[in-house]
């Protein structure tokens, strides 16, 4: 993908000199940044299959949503000097070399249909639904300079070029702004999405009989792929202890596909001074289930 793009970066910012079309110019420098983010996209994941180490005990995961995150803000970058020139084009259209611009915009449709073809289907990678965001805002550009090509040669509409542009611009943004808000929600261990820490808690004491309360509930994303988490359950008295963890880690496993959980076991209430201790916790079981909590 990045000497695929990379290569017709230049050909489009030639073609885009020489025939004056904004729209390819535009769309020139936005596959050059591309070519950047495609390099960083691909360094990131190669780097991410490195193994765990004393200074990163998770590995080298997060170094995808990190290089999704710089990519959003590339794509973002990209926007604002593409308005600018849009603004300026839009108060003085210039001539363009329309037959050239169209030929070269086609071309580069058809460079881009193939790399978001390659790149399509893991919405779950960041990293990768990055790149196939820079792709596909690539594709909205030949789009753009194509039907621009198009309204010059047959209206001669001059400010067709500078208008599309700024359509482009609109694409480009929402999906940056998407891209963006969510690489950091996982940079920042936010919540993973719908997950319900009251409902998770709820679920638990229901599956598991031994256990009389859950609270002190944290979810993070590792990656998008990955949820980590961590609780306390307070246990019946009497309870098989090591049976129990094995049950709750059962239910996350299977009905929340949690594979790396860290819980502590209480057999009495939370000791912890942190006030959030008690936070999310579902209420204690009725005594008669009580009683049926020693396997």
């Amino acid at each position: 993908m990045f000497w695929l793009i990379g290569g017709f970066t230049i050909v489009e910012a030639l073609g885009g000199y020489w025939s004056g079309s904004l729209a390819l110019l535009a769309d020139a420098g936005h596959m050059f940044v591309d070519t950047l983010a495609l390099a960083l996209a691909y360094f990131a994941q190669r780097l991410a299959r490195r193994p765990a180490s004393h200074a990163r005990s998770f590995g080298h995961s997060r170094m995808q949503v990190l290089a999704a995150f710089v990519n959003s803000l590339l794509l973002l970058a990209i926007v604002v000097a593409i308005l600018v020139e849009a603004v300026q084009r839009l108060m003085a259209p210039p001539d363009i070399n329309a037959p050239l611009a169209l030929g070269v915009a086609l071309a580069g449709a058809a460079v881009n249909v193939v790399a978001a073809w390659l790149l399509h289907g893991d919405e779950h990678d960041l990293n990768v639904r990055a790149a196939y965001l820079h792709v596909l805002s690539d594709l909205a550009g030949s789009g753009a300079a194509v039907l621009a090509a198009l309204l010059v040669m047959t209206l001669h509409w001059r400010a067709a070029d500078p208008w599309l542009s700024l359509v482009v611009t609109a694409l480009i943004a929402r999906g940056a702004w998407q891209l963006l808000t969510h690489s950091a929600h996982v940079l920042q261990e936010g919540t993973p999405r719908g997950f319900d820490a009251e409902a998770l808690a709820r679920r638990l004491v229901a599956a598991v009989p031994a256990v009389l309360d859950v609270h002190h509930v944290h979810a993070w994303s590792l990656t998008p792929r990955e949820t980590l988490l961590t609780l306390h359950a307070r246990l019946a008295p009497g309870a098989d202890g090591a049976a129990a963890l094995a049950a709750l880690k059962h239910v996350l496993i299977d009905e929340y596909a949690i594979s790396h959980s860290t819980i502590q076991l209480e057999a009495s209430d939370c000791v912890d001074e942190d006030p959030r201790c008690h936070g999310s916790a579902a209420p204690a079981q009725p005594p008669g289930n009580a009683a049926r909590a020693t396997p």
